[in-house]
């Protein structure tokens, strides 16, 4: 009898914490009693723990269970937590070694039946585990495969109660039992359109790879069927595979979202593309009783796509604002707080008019007036637009140009991609040591007062253009930033007039 101790970890977003799961068994009335600021499913574990442990034969005593899972303040939440419950209340009643325990960290869901059932955000867990200085981790059968993406952790899997109690000295007959095994996700299929299937449209084409390069963001208004879509879909195919912190950030993203899919590293850029019905807490992430990653996060070192942007909610867009200037999500709650990366890059697509038809035969087909369409494109706000680097107009090709396009060579995703790869290693080189690897990133202070800085000869006209237009501080810098990527794509060391022209022409598409 007396007080058993073994250990778990609470998710606050990415980052997660130990937790001390203890568990005293002493005279009194039966009664099973969890504290330390559990949610309503993690208080329903009581359940889940007394009936597995009674179908795996190792019932606990009729007695009274106390388990306090420490620190109290610390919000806890989620089925986790049942496994080391289980095993910290059948070590305090004497059937299992308290030592064994002690030293080791458990994570796993509890079925009726005994069965340990996979969890959601195994892989952040047993990388926090790991940092607290954990050796052992006691997983799930059905996420083996996600812990062992861990380097450096050795990671138990158990199919059942019962197996794991034996694991830590319990004298029962092993009983051999399915395991429980999550279903795997559907692939992303991105990568297998190509930007050779984009006939003509060669400014949208440039434009795509500029904003690969440099991770620039892209908006793209145009009457339906003149590429918007097809565009934002190939984006993906162009950038570069994830590196080793990306990969290892954007699976475990993935580990909380998805359950039991992360069997590998996520190698390629995510992407996401939620219908414009979405709501802010849909886009960026949020819950009441638990917060949830949104679309944002999900699609962090990838594309974020909003197709038919004025459509969305207003609030929902501009609740991008804040992740576009600083890559996270800090998401509150009247109990708790998660904070996610969110350093992704946005395409968004938009009809210049509500019935879509405006400058496509000219005016004639169009029924709405300027001010409805000026209204329409104005649901995208002007903060939120001025964070987008690159802003283009498309029209739909005549089949005259169709025909032409589908003799002429057109740029291939493979072709796009080594481009992008070679202007982002230019990048890269140019940024060695400092905190940064891509244009989008630069902080203005490199641009205007730092390394950066060009010659007033070259930002003659640019600066013309600021003093004599509505632009803004933001768009100012986000033009040199422009400006840096094409000078890479062309091998250049630093921009010229030319760049920094073609920037600023990216960035107003009325001039298109």
């Amino acid at each position: 009898m007396g007080v058993a101790r073994t250990l778990a970890i609470a998710l606050q977003g990415l980052r997660g914490a130990p937790v001390d799961v203890e568990a005293s068994i002493s005279a009194g009335l039966p009664k099973f009693k969890l504290i330390g600021l559990p949610d309503a499913s993690l208080a329903e574990a009581a359940h889940r723990v007394l009936a597995a442990a009674s179908n795996s034969g190792c019932s606990l005593s009729q007695s009274r269970v106390t388990v306090n899972l420490s620190p109290a303040v610390l919000p806890k939440h989620g089925s986790g937590f049942d496994l080391g419950i289980a095993l910290a209340a059948l070590a305090a009643d004497g059937k299992l070694s308290k030592s064994s325990i002690e030293r080791t960290v458990h994570l796993g869901e509890l079925g009726l039946d005994g069965r340990v059932r996979p969890v959601l955000g195994v892989l952040p867990a047993v990388h926090a585990a790991i940092r607290a200085g954990a050796k052992r981790v006691v997983v799930p059968a059905g996420n083996v495969e996600e812990a062992r993406l861990v380097a450096g952790a050795d990671i138990v899997p158990v199919g059942s109660l019962r197996e794991a109690a034996i694991r830590h000295g319990a004298a029962l007959t092993p009983v051999e039992v399915e395991p429980v095994l999550a279903v795997p996700s559907p692939e992303n299929r991105t990568d297998e359109t190509d930007l050779s299937d984009v006939i003509g449209n060669e400014q949208a084409v440039r434009s795509l790879v500029v904003a690969a390069a440099g991770a620039h963001h892209l908006f793209f208004v145009g009457p339906p069927g003149a590429g918007k879509t097809m565009l934002a879909e190939r984006m993906p195919g162009i950038l570069p595979d994830l590196d080793a912190s990306a990969a290892l950030e954007a699976t475990s993203i993935r580990s909380l979202t998805e359950l039991g899919s992360a069997t590998e590293l996520v190698t390629r850029p995510p992407y996401e593309a939620p219908h414009h019905t979405a709501s802010a807490a849909a886009l960026v992430g949020g819950g009441s009783s638990r917060i949830r990653p949104g679309a944002a996060v999900r699609a962090t070192h990838g594309v974020l796509f909003l197709d038919e942007a004025p459509e969305f909610q207003r609030n929902a867009l501009d609740a991008l604002r804040q992740p576009l200037e600083s890559g996270f999500v800090s998401i509150s709650r009247a109990n708790q707080q998660a904070t996610y990366p969110a350093e992704f890059q946005l395409v968004i697509a938009a009809n210049p008019c509500p019935c879509g038809l405006f400058g496509v035969t000219g005016n004639g087909d169009c029924t709405c007036s300027p001010g409805r369409r000026r209204a329409y494109l104005a649901r995208v706000s002007g903060p939120l637009l001025d964070r987008i680097d690159l802003q283009l107009s498309l029209r739909r090709l005549s089949p005259a140009q169709l025909r032409r396009g589908d003799e002429e060579r057109r740029l291939s995703s493979d072709e796009a991609r080594k481009r992008v790869i070679a202007a982002r290693g230019a990048a890269a080189e140019r940024f060695a040591g400092l905190p940064w690897r891509v244009n989008a990133r630069i902080p203005s202070r490199w641009l205007t007062d730092g390394p950066g800085r060009l010659p007033r000869n070259i930002t003659a006209a640019l600066e013309k253009h600021y003093q004599g237009s509505g632009m803004t501080m933001r768009g100012f810098v986000r033009v040199l930033r422009v400006a840096w990527t094409l000078a890479d794509l062309d091998g250049a060391s630093s921009p010229g007039a030319a760049h920094l022209g073609e920037a600023l022409a990216l960035r107003d598409r009325r001039a298109a």
